[in-house]
């Protein structure tokens, strides 16, 4: 079986690495895209977001792969639904309204994939920060992440995804941006951010006792990680039932 692939977000730098992996695959066709503006990716025709609805019932795609901001992913979440369209969400930066209307969206509609970060490497790395966290809970927390200049949100999906487990083993905790003046600390997690050059995505999680400091880290080097990873769950989501999966669930976690 060959699935048919869109990929919204389509002319930005992950819509354009997803679908140059798509074109390679054997199992997989690119049909199109969705962006901003109309224009060409391997081949095949990019439209404006305005026109996603006829596009979608042109192309008839199993699923479509939204890689844009988060108000132009909650609109082509909702055209997907309508279509039948399966789909497989990596864009961040999402308001908690705007998650609310992709729950009411999706469920009961169409099968979804939504995660903050596709690289199989980050879900195991979460893993790994939740049984830190409940092994060293007594330890200063310090969350760093870095990334591109060009990064639209901060911090990033990632590292909140980070701090949700943190709170899920811990107990919420004051998170504490960057710091400047008095800095003795609380009962806090610090959150640093770093955004310069063409960096891809840099996340780690430092728990520091007396003694002693253990760290737990990602460094992601091309954005193909995340591509091969929104492939792998496109190839898994089709056909299941609807309602929306993490990235955990496409690999078994």
């Amino acid at each position: 079986m060959v699935i048919k692939v869109a990929i919204s977000g389509a002319l930005g730098r992950m819509g354009g690495t997803v679908g140059r992996i798509v074109n390679e695959a054997q199992d997989l066709a690119l049909v199109g895209g969705i962006d901003v503006k109309k224009g060409n990716l391997f081949g095949t025709e990019v439209v404006p977001a305005t026109e996603i609805d006829a596009f979608l019932k042109e192309k008839k795609p199993d699923v479509l792969i939204d890689f844009s901001v988060a108000a132009a992913a909650v609109e082509n979440i909702k055209a997907a639904a309508r279509n039948n369209v399966a789909l497989v969400v990596g864009t961040t930066g999402f308001s908690p309204v705007q998650r609310k209307e992709i729950e009411s969206a999706v469920e009961g509609s169409v099968p979804a994939v939504i995660s903050s970060n596709f690289s199989v490497g980050v879900n195991i790395f979460w893993k790994l920060v939740g049984e830190a966290a409940r092994q060293l809970g007594d330890y200063d927390i310090e969350v760093t992440e870095a990334h591109h200049r060009y990064k639209k949100d901060a911090p990033s999906g990632t590292a909140k995804t980070i701090l949700e487990i943190l709170d899920h083993e811990l107990g919420e905790r004051e998170k504490v941006y960057g710091r400047v003046g008095a800095t003795e600390r609380k009962d806090e997690i610090g959150v640093h951010v770093i955004r310069g050059g063409d960096i891809v995505g840099d996340h780690s999680v430092l728990f520091a006792g007396n003694f002693e400091c253990i760290e737990v880290s990602h460094r992601a080097y091309d954005r193909a990680v995340f591509a091969q990873g929104a492939l792998r769950a496109a190839r898994w989501i089709v056909g299941r039932e609807p309602r929306i999966y993490t990235m955990q669930d496409v690999l078994g976690l």
